[in-house]
């Protein structure tokens, strides 16, 4: 077991670690929309998800993996109104791969967020 930290995303904000690599495969800890100095971005659901979608991306390749190698997502939504804006950027972040996904309705998440998401993914080196 190999637990992932990234120099290229802000640290996380409680007793975890960003990732961690278990026999070729790749858990995410659930990624909120913040840049790299912590900063919450703009609470518009578009900002918020291309940023969380950037940090998924970038957690990934820090980890020796990336977006096409994502084999489940979790995508937890303060809003569930907002699903459809959230499946356009899902779309264009995933192209043709189309990993298995979960959407799950929640009263609130960290850091006042509107979304939140995690992924299961495959590393490089998985055979």
């Amino acid at each position: 077991m190999k637990f992932i930290e990234s120099d290229n995303l802000p640290l996380a904000i409680g007793p975890y670690s960003p990732a961690v690599k278990v026999n070729g495969m790749i858990y995410t800890s659930a990624q909120v929309p913040v840049t790299l100095d912590g900063t919450m971005v703009e609470r518009d659901i578009k900002v918020q998800t291309r940023q969380v979608l950037s940090n998924l991306r970038t957690l990934l390749e820090d980890a020796d993996s990336g977006m096409e190698k994502v084999i489940k997502v979790s995508i937890y939504l303060e809003n569930i109104e907002d699903f459809g804006v959230v499946n356009v950027l899902f779309a264009e972040a995933f192209g043709e791969h189309k990993p298995a996904r979960s959407t799950i309705s929640v009263k609130s998440l960290p850091k006042n967020s509107l979304i939140m998401v995690d992924a299961i993914a495959l590393s490089n080196d998985y055979h």
